[in-house]
């Protein structure tokens, strides 16, 4: 029993150690970085019959690391619109940009999953689990500690924000490649113009094989195409 629990101790404290050595953050309820880290591919049942994965972390983790990536833009560019800093966010939160930073700081040797039941629809653990983690720090140390952690272990090391703005995505034509790729009719209609004074505010919706998909809203048909390209992007798991 002794060297069972000096196994468990040893393995505990090397965890403790990984984690650390990952965020620079010591951690004080251990137990919240092993579920952050936890696929529900391994998940196991709890006493009351639930399965104990990250997945509640990553929903909250995905919220808290929106919000700081919003402030953070907000502040860095006080003269863009709001469409220029969604576009911006996006590009930096997305599954494929959140998978690659995991994998940079070596999260992915971290993450518990069953391999004997690993598929192509886990391709983005490692991402996940990432939000998961921003989760865990957030419960386990508050929102400075967490914010702090997003902005300079997460973001300014490996986003280089220059060349991000320079080179921002097409969402219309994105969508239009996924589409035709996928043997998919698509289109998009101005659905509804708003006149406020000088201005109009026009929405456009996104259909696909004659099925409405979502809409978008902007002060020019362009920026609300592109608004419902973006959101349809998203709802389609489109990275």
């Amino acid at each position: 029993m002794f060297t069972l629990f000096n196994k468990y101790l040893h393995k505990e404290r090397a965890f403790i150690k990984a984690i650390t050595n990952v965020t620079n953050i010591s951690p004080d309820n251990v137990y919240l970085y092993t579920l952050a880290l936890t696929h529900t591919s391994f998940a196991k049942q709890n006493v009351s019959g639930k399965q104990e994965t990250n997945e509640r972390l990553e929903f909250l983790g995905d919220s808290i690391l929106g919000a700081v990536v919003a402030e953070f833009l907000f502040k860095k560019f006080p003269y863009k619109d709001e469409g220029f800093l969604t576009e911006i966010r996006s590009r930096i939160v997305n599954r494929e940009s959140l998978n690659t930073i995991a994998l940079r700081i070596g999260l992915d040797t971290l993450v518990k999953i069953d391999q004997n039941n690993y598929n192509a629809r886990y391709k983005s653990i490692n991402g996940n689990a990432l939000e998961a983690l921003v989760g865990a720090i957030y419960l386990d140390k508050g929102y400075k500690t967490t914010k702090k952690f997003i902005l300079d272990k997460l973001i300014k090391p490996h986003f280089d924000l220059p060349t991000l703005v320079s080179t921002t995505v097409n969402f219309k034509s994105k969508l239009i490649e996924w589409a035709q790729s996928q043997n998919k009719s698509i289109r998009f209609d101005i659905v509804q113009q708003k006149q406020s004074g000088s201005t109009t505010e026009f929405t456009s919706e996104v259909t696909l094989d004659d099925k409405p998909v979502t809409s978008g809203t902007g002060f020019s048909k362009k920026k609300a195409e592109q608004a419902a390209a973006q959101k349809a992007l998203t709802l389609l798991k489109i990275a």
